[in-house]
């Protein structure tokens, strides 16, 4: 009976699309990494750098998300207006905390930036993955 209950736990959990979601997951996050460096590096400062980082991570995050994790196909240009703008949406959400997290923590505690954003990101994966699955995708759900 535990070995059943333990069994349906992990299926739940670790599936095709938690493990797709946990490599593009690994992917934007290195995008994201990249730019952030990137743009740091010829002079934009911490915030605005961080903001730019995440415009280009969140447009590669949703083409991969849609067509590898989601397997989401939209009915027509409408639809994926839709999708794209509450994937942006929600999106801009978890921005908002990872501003807030840089601002309080690398700005005003002063702690180091890298470890800051490294720290953020893990909150920042989690939520995005729930925004997903529950909101911007959840049609797709019952499809796979």
């Amino acid at each position: 009976m535990v070995k059943s209950i333990a069994k349906k736990i992990f299926e739940k959990f670790i599936n095709r699309e938690t493990i797709a979601y946990a490599v593009a997951g690994a992917m934007t996050t290195l995008v994201n990494f990249i730019s952030y460096e990137g743009l740091y590096r010829l002079g934009l400062d911490n915030l605005t750098a961080n903001a730019l980082a995440w415009v280009i991570a969140v447009s590669f995050a949703y083409l991969v998300n849609k067509n590898q994790v989601f397997l989401s196909k939209s009915r027509d240009a409408v639809d994926e207006a839709m999708k794209l703008s509450k994937f942006f949406g929600a999106r801009i959400v978890t921005l908002l905390v990872e501003q807030a997290g840089m601002f309080i923590f690398a700005e005003i505690l002063h702690i180091y930036r890298w470890l800051v954003k490294i720290c953020l990101s893990a909150i920042v994966i989690i939520l995005n993955y729930l925004f997903s699955k529950l909101f911007v995708f959840k049609n797709e759900q019952d499809k796979i």
